[in-house]
């Protein structure tokens, strides 16, 4: 048989497979640490893995990865991708409020970026997004969930969507509807909630222009009871559902998440563990940002606790214009082993496989299994716990996207066999 590329002699590649497909709990100890051993991709999916496949297949092209590690590719299941109306002035703002300045300070927040957003071009919104994309290919992402959330009405919340559903890029693109990110300055919250239900999210079904809904429900933005209000009309909307809960204090989020059964509960900065014993029962995945509260200051969620009672966790950058304009998955899976107490093989998990979960992809991406699209990140680094050691570095050596290479330094070493 002939195929397309062989992936020989890591020194590690890790599968991310197990039974369970979700990882949680005492499951990541079993996790498969492969040495020396081969993958074989055709037509874009993993046909074969396994020990010198290239004695008994032929391959038009090989990699030899010796002294690298292998895993799936990244997959960034939190990004707010779309938008314009950068925000480094907040950091400014906030290194001399420390020293105790009495400078002019620029208004900022989510509002700034609305304004801005809503004065571009769905072309400039493209143009935008297309570099960030480039940067998160290079980090080794290849699959992100993208939000709306910086247009606050239907006609620039439609032009985001419109912009994730247009752009043409190597990284797969999860669309989500969080036009409930805020609550414009010309309506209360429960003119807004009601707009959202009566208008955007039939909208959104009708145009066909995302697979998620989200709301931030937070004090000072979505009540638990607007914010469910909405998702249940998301839902009747044929609408997947996300919510981001208890980021700056515990609203009881995590609780309201498992009640609605919602595929994934995101930052969990600040809930309670009664919420996070509920979203383990109710099988909903935990989306932790340990790079924002990191850039916040704020309180780092109890992921030892999460882990004990089986919560499964994905990791996220968080991609955004405000505390998290960052597109580093290595940066991510630094800080969740150092903030978060988090080993290196049970961030990276949290980085692929069950953060594909988080985007309902799971059954495509995130592990490397036979009959799976093969997105694969080789690293330089000559095991998984190099990774999180060498840090502030990208140590991306070649990305593979659905067999093909779309990213690869220079010094690869590709052998064309045919």
């Amino acid at each position: 048989m002939i195929v397309d590329l062989i992936i020989k002699n890591p020194n590690e590649l890790l599968t991310m497979s197990l039974p369970n497909k979700i990882i949680r709990g005492r499951d990541y100890k079993n996790i498969p640490i492969l040495k020396n051993t081969d993958i074989a991709i055709k037509n874009g999916i993993i046909i074969k893995i396994g020990k010198n496949l290239d004695k008994e297949l032929k391959a038009k092209k090989i990699i030899n990865c010796e002294g690298k590690t292998v895993l799936p590719s990244f997959v960034d299941c939190h990004t707010h991708l779309i938008f314009s109306g950068t925000r480094e002035f907040e950091l400014v703002n906030k290194i001399n409020k420390t020293r105790g300045s009495n400078s002019e300070v620029m208004g900022g927040g989510i509002k700034y970026t609305v304004s801005c957003t809503r004065k571009s071009s769905k072309e400039e919104l493209k143009n935008l997004a297309i570099k960030r994309l480039n940067r998160m290919l290079e980090e080794g992402i290849t699959s992100i969930e993208a939000k709306s959330g910086y247009g606050l009405d239907w006609e620039n919340e439609k032009k985001i969507l419109e912009v994730i559903k247009e752009i043409s890029h190597e990284i797969d693109i999860i669309p989500t509807f969080m036009g409930a990110h805020s609550i414009p300055d010309d309506l209360t919250p429960e003119k807004y909630t009601e707009i959202l239900i009566n208008e955007m999210i039939p909208n959104v079904k009708k145009y066909n222009l995302a697979k998620f809904c989200d709301v931030f429900c937070e004090n000072g933005f979505f009540s638990n009871e607007l914010a469910e209000k909405i998702l249940i009309s998301a839902k009747k909307n044929n609408l997947k559902l996300k919510i981001h809960v208890d980021q700056l204090s515990n609203t009881n989020g995590a609780e309201l998440s498992a009640k609605l059964g919602v595929v994934s509960a995101d930052h969990l900065d600040y809930s309670s563990e009664e919420g996070i014993k509920a979203m383990a029962k109710a099988n909903v995945i935990g989306v932790l940002t340990p790079t924002i509260t990191f850039r916040l200051d704020t309180k780092f969620p109890n992921v030892t606790f999460m882990m004990e009672n089986n919560l499964p966790i994905a990791l996220s950058t968080d991609f955004n214009p405000g505390a998290g304009y960052s597109e580093s998955m290595y940066l991510v899976i630094y800080f969740a082993c150092l903030k978060l107490k988090m080993l290196p093989i049970e961030a990276l998990a949290s980085a692929t496989i069950n953060a594909a979960y988080a985007c309902n992809i799971g059954n495509k991406v995130g592990s490397i299994e036979v009959s799976k699209n093969a997105d694969i990140l080789i690293v330089d680094a000559p095991n998984h716990n190099y990774i999180p050691y060498h840090y502030g570095v990208n140590l991306t050596n070649m990305v593979i996207k659905n067999g093909k290479i779309v990213f690869s330094k220079k010094d690869s070493d590709i052998i064309e066999c045919l």
